[in-house]
């Protein structure tokens, strides 16, 4: 835990002190933060408040009395919801302002761990419930150099097996001796599993391969009994995500779309074009906002991408977010690239990473096209290979 960069980033803020409170384990945000054990036994509520000036303070319950003790600070124990308000009450009293795990109207549900019935307790001891969404952003997804160069290692081994995997389509499909083999969508997800494998890569769930109509399923997941072949002429999405199998590194993400043994109707092209300028439209916003050394927040990105697919005529089919903070979870704790399902005002720091991945799903295929994008205080750019036009497998 890093106590003088948390008061920092509060006095930044103007936020009197940061209160974490958990129940049963709530709050996953808080253990990572604070360092404590995610598997602790934990029955009773207990609070940590971060003063943006001073000690920090504890209250635990009297029979899990040792659950902080691993943090600095003063401790107060408590057995009744009396002495409980009582003594939150009295460790709170120098305190107005109060960042939590809270979102208000629930508008970024991602750090909406805080219950209703707490924050009315607290609004009655006259405090003002601020989000902690831009503070968490700050001491989760800011990687590390270690984590940053993962992240490349990622990408290297993930572009090479991607094409690869295009290629194994081919193979099967359209072999040389001119007789095809049965291919599903789930033999190729074992494929590009078994050499993620080899290259010492983790991931959770996946990797997609989608055919034709699944491709416009945008969490389609082929199964060993369900999923379709693959043929001649056939329209395909691969999404594929992996990190190297270290603790702490960071995972790279990214989706091609392709036509089997053919070239691409000019409706495939065209809605591949409208894409793609959704894509570089959202990757510029952000290039020339750190250019310009000018804050750009979640739903900043989303607009610029989303524009491009609305002025075209797709706007309808456009059904999720431009883009996920991407750390050591495929989905991290920063800013969402989001003004669809969130209007996500998080700000895009320095040092994150993140996906760009718009998308028009029509009836009969759908493409993505998405890459990540890596942060420094100066500048934003996109990582690993950019797709340019639908891939002839």
């Amino acid at each position: 835990m890093q106590i003088d960069a948390i008061q920092a980033a509060l006095r930044e803020q103007a936020i009197d002190a940061w209160l974490f409170y958990d129940h049963h384990h709530r709050d996953p945000i808080s253990y990572r933060i604070l360092g404590l054990p995610a598997n602790a036994h934990v029955t009773r509520r207990w609070y940590y408040v971060i003063p943006a000036e001073g000690e920090p303070r504890k209250l635990v319950h009297r029979i899990e009395s040792g659950r902080l003790d691993s943090l600095p600070g003063s401790k107060g124990v408590y057995s009744s919801w009396q002495e409980l308000e009582t003594g939150l009450d009295a460790m709170l009293q120098p305190y107005t302002t109060l960042a939590m795990q809270y979102s208000p109207r629930n508008a970024i549900m991602y750090v909406s761990m805080v219950d209703a019935g707490t924050v009315e307790v607290l609004r009655e001891f006259g405090k003002n419930i601020v989000s902690s969404a831009d503070l968490v952003s700050r001491f989760e997804a800011i990687l590390t150099p270690e984590q940053i160069a993962s992240h490349y290692e990622a990408q290297a081994a993930i572009d090479q097996i991607l094409a690869e995997g295009f290629r194994e389509i081919g193979r099967r499909v359209r072999p040389a001796n001119g007789n095809p083999q049965r291919v599903t969508e789930y033999d190729i997800v074992q494929w590009l599993s078994e050499a993620m494998r080899r290259s010492d890569l983790v991931w959770e769930n996946g990797p997609n391969v989608s055919v034709n109509a699944n491709s416009s399923d945008s969490h389609y997941e082929p199964t060993a009994e369900g999923s379709k072949e693959i043929h001649d002429g056939d329209f395909v999405l691969i999404d594929i995500w992996g990190r190297k199998n270290r603790p702490g590194t960071c995972f790279y993400d990214i989706t091609w779309t392709g036509v089997v043994g053919r070239e691409p109707s000019e409706r495939e092209k065209r809605v591949f074009e409208v894409v793609k300028g959704a894509r570089d439209a959202a990757v510029k916003a952000v290039k020339d906002a750190f250019y310009a050394r000018e804050p750009i927040a979640g739903w900043q990105a989303d607009d610029a991408a989303r524009a491009v697919i609305q002025e075209a005529g797709f706007g309808q089919y456009f059904t999720h977010r431009t883009g996920h903070n991407i750390g050591n979870d495929i989905h991290g704790s920063g800013a969402h690239l989001d003004n669809l399902e969130t209007h996500d005002e998080r700000l895009i720091l320095p040092n994150t990473c993140f996906s760009v991945e718009p998308g028009v799903y029509l009836d009969t295929f759908g493409i993505r096209s998405e890459l990540n994008m890596i942060t420094t205080a100066e500048r934003a750019s996109a990582t690993g290979r950019i797709q340019q036009e639908l891939v002839r497998i």
